[in-house]
């Protein structure tokens, strides 16, 4: 794992987004493709609108992507809360992402059947291998979730590498998620973490001792290089070692 810390969020923003670049073009020589998971939430919508910039769009080769979600809100495809909603809107819209590059959680079904039904999707997708991603781009919320995987939930126990339903009582909603074991699988995690809310989230997960429970994101792999975490200075507050 490496840590790399910038004193403002644009910085982090470019940071992240030249990596996105660098991954993904040395997984489309090597492989000629790069599959990579999204992630929802608000603060990845400026590395979305970043990539889709004048600045960043001519660097890739867009139709050799393949797009997925690490997790889904079990809402409408066309509701504002809607992850994939968020990223046709500020990325997929804008390149003219082609929807045949596009894997989204078909929210008009039940939750289980949803979550079934897009491990079915991703299973096809590489032909019955194991479902190495190239990237995962993850979030982390304060109360130390990423994706869906949140305290106290079933699916933090779940070995299976699949996608699984979840239920959050205190939102009363439905979500629907990669499981750890899917996503430890992926050949480079990148974290996009900023603002001082996150920090005493950031300390939890990368310096306290191991409690899935409390803080699930201590699931996802740390002890290899391929995982990185972009922070700005106010989420990196509380880190005793950067």
């Amino acid at each position: 794992m490496t840590l790399h810390i910038y004193k403002t969020v644009p910085e982090v923003i470019v940071a992240i987004a030249d990596y996105f670049v660098e991954v993904t073009n040395e997984s489309i020589i090597s492989r000629g493709e790069c599959n990579v998971v999204l992630s929802g939430g608000g603060s990845p919508e400026l590395l979305y609108k970043m990539l889709a910039s004048a600045q960043y769009r001519k660097q890739l080769n867009w139709d050799k992507i393949h797009f997925f979600f690490g997790d889904e809100r079990n809402v409408p495809k066309n509701d504002a809360q809607n992850n994939s909603n968020m990223v046709r809107r500020t990325m997929f819209d804008p390149l003219q992402i082609s929807e045949s590059n596009i894997f989204a959680v078909n929210t008009s079904l039940p939750p289980d059947e949803a979550a079934k039904d897009y491990s079915n999707q991703i299973n096809k997708h590489f032909k019955g291998e194991e479902p190495i991603f190239d990237l995962i781009l993850l979030g982390l919320g304060d109360n130390s979730h990423t994706a869906s995987l949140f305290p106290h939930t079933p699916i933090l126990h779940d070995q299976s590498v699949s996608v699984q339903s979840v239920f959050l009582k205190d939102q009363n909603i439905y979500r629907i998620s990669m499981t750890a074991p899917m996503i430890n699988l992926a050949r480079h995690i990148a974290f996009l973490v900023y603002g001082q809310g996150k920090a005493e989230a950031v300390h939890h997960v990368l310096e306290d001792d191991s409690n899935i429970e409390e803080y699930p994101t201590q699931l996802i792999k740390t002890d290899q290089d391929d995982v990185r975490w972009y922070l700005d200075e106010p989420a990196a507050s509380h880190l005793k070692s950067k």
